[in-house]
């Protein structure tokens, strides 16, 4: 893919979080034909944009990873209150965030060392008119990075959690993950990267997503590591 197409496709995404608009269909010769593709256009629409990474975020979409910035104006506190309307094609994912204790180098496979872990909620959001499809296209737009609600941290060892999220007031059986796992993926993604400075977060999703509901509360609960919530506006 040529650096002019990439540049043209990262303007519309650069133009769609100005202005809080949607990216219809990219051109044809400014389509990602790869993962790696959707990575430069992600990393040139930040440059447009004079943002910088305060660590890595993973997703999945088609059941691939997809590694993709994580940026400082995205992170907001436990309750927070979520504007709905202002993220398109939403959805509201059980997430854990680990902050780094020390550098994560470029070489190596061993699960990141962490100061502390959070419960996050993580919000997608979608600069594309529909959800993209492929994870070319996915990583392109940031893995869908949207709002991510990050709660009190712990130190805690990796260790197999039960984790839900729903509405308050309701109630619903967690589902056992053991996240040692995902971190281990996101931290061979961060190396593969050129590694990432010490204080710097990595954040998984754990499970499905569900769709957001203005009018709610929702609550994640993530056993010894604690709860975090967001009211849905």
């Amino acid at each position: 893919m040529e650096a002019s197409q990439r540049d043209r496709a990262a303007g519309m995404f650069a133009d769609a979080w100005r202005t809080g608009s949607t990216v219809g269909t990219l051109p044809f010769e400014a389509q990602p034909r790869s993962q790696l593709d959707g990575h430069r256009i992600a990393a040139r629409t930040l440059d447009m944009l004079g943002l910088e990474a305060c660590g890595l975020r993973l997703t999945s979409t088609n059941n691939k990873d997809i590694p993709s910035p994580l940026l400082q104006d995205s992170l907001v506190e436990d309750e927070a209150s979520i504007a709905v309307a202002a993220l398109h094609g939403a959805q509201i994912f059980p997430a854990i965030a680990g902050t780094l204790a020390e550098d994560l180098p470029r070489r190596g496979d061993a699960l990141p060392i962490f100061a502390t872990l959070h419960p996050v909620l993580d919000i997608t959001c979608w600069r594309f008119a529909e959800v993209p499809t492929t994870s070319a296209l996915a990583a392109a737009d940031l893995g869908g990075l949207g709002r991510v609600v990050i709660g009190k941290g712990k130190r805690l060892e990796a260790m197999r959690l039960r984790v839900s999220v729903a509405a308050e007031g309701s109630w619903k059986r967690g589902i056992e993950i053991d996240f040692e796992p995902a971190f281990i993926a996101a931290g061979l993604a961060a190396r593969r990267a050129g590694g990432l400075e010490r204080g710097s977060i990595l954040v998984v999703q754990l499970s499905p997503g569900l769709p957001l509901v203005p009018g709610t509360t929702m609550v994640g609960s993530f056993g010894r590591l604690g709860r975090v919530s967001a009211h849905l506006i």
